[in-house]
């Protein structure tokens, strides 16, 4: 076994741009590691928690499936699935359930800040710890790559792994640690954290006109055009030093401190990085919408190879608990 990695992405929308630089960027530099062994999965049954229309969310399936790959995951490098595909990981929920106290759940940052947004208190939302464990534990992964805001679920795995394995005498789970990404937040277009529920994307399919509209409409200061601007509050400069050389980045920040440029102009700049940027992503999706069945058979085989995996620690954990 390699360096295993898992981690998984949420159909809850069309991805974004903090989506890319927050996650499937990094996925993508790992998957090119010496003896990585990376297991990426789109989390369907997680999205149930906020997506309750039937076709919205197989749509988003879809969506994500094909961002993956078109955004360059190699399946020779990387296992791809879907969470439903690999039915062992819910039979596992339960059994860490039942080894999972109250309080636990109860001190869930997540919980908190969606149920504050008016996201109904369901119970998969309460328990969505207890799943994103399960998901994790039963690939016995080394790392876990994630941002800053989802350290504490993998604080809770590490958690709910030693509760089992206390409770039944064992050690049939790997205590996984988190892998930071390096790349700050990703501002919206209103300064916020990029994010589906904020409504403040730029999504990755957007190009032309719609694009353009997005991109202009970036929140920016009063500072008239001939004084100085500081880059390091400005959210178009944010946006554009994620995809900028370090040459370009210092060129457009004395720009920014010499004054005479507006906001307007640096949204130019962006909007012709994104355009070059996504180019080729662009296209390789559109053509892999003209063969959904290959992306089909992809998914179905990476759940093959999931499963391998997931029902051998499926039946340690069995064993250790009586079951089997």
């Amino acid at each position: 076994m390699g360096l295993r990695i898992l981690s998984g992405i949420q159909p809850s929308g069309k991805l974004h741009l903090g989506n890319y630089f927050g996650a499937l960027k990094q996925y993508l530099e790992l998957q090119e590691i010496p003896d990585s062994e990376p297991y990426y999965f789109i989390a369907d049954f997680h999205a149930m928690t906020t997506v309750q229309d039937g076709n919205d969310l197989r749509q988003y399936i879809q969506d994500a499936a094909l961002d993956f790959l078109a955004l360059g995951l190699d399946t020779q490098k990387s296992v791809f699935f879907r969470q439903t595909d690999v039915p062992e990981v819910t039979e596992l929920t339960w059994m860490l359930s039942c080894v999972t106290g109250m309080g636990l759940l109860e001190r869930a940052h997540s919980y908190k800040d969606k149920t504050a947004k008016g996201i109904k208190p369901s119970v998969g939302l309460f328990t969505y710890p207890v799943l994103m464990a399960s998901d994790i534990l039963i690939y016995k992964p080394k790392f876990v790559p994630v941002g800053q805001d989802q350290v504490q679920h993998i604080e809770m795995t590490q958690d709910i792994a030693q509760y089992f394995n206390n409770t039944y005498h064992c050690d049939v789970f790997v205590r996984p640690e988190p892998k930071l990404n390096a790349t700050a937040k990703v501002p919206g277009v209103d300064g916020e954290k990029m994010s589906k529920s904020y409504g403040n994307t730029i999504e990755l399919q957007l190009t032309g006109k719609p694009l353009k509209k997005v991109v202009m409409g970036i929140k920016t200061d009063s500072t008239p055009v001939e004084d100085p601007k500081d880059p390091a509050t400005c959210n178009v400069f944010a946006l554009y030093a994620l995809f900028a050389t370090d040459e370009e980045e210092e060129k457009l920040k004395a720009k920014y401190k010499a004054g005479g440029m507006g906001y307007g102009e640096a949204k130019k700049l962006l909007l012709q990085k994104i355009e070059t940027y996504f180019e080729a992503y662009r296209k390789k999706r559109e053509d892999l919408t003209k063969n959904l069945d290959y992306v089909q058979q992809v998914l179905r085989e990476g759940a093959e190879r999931a499963r391998a995996v997931a029902q051998q620690t499926l039946d340690e954990a069995k064993k250790a608990a009586g079951l089997s």
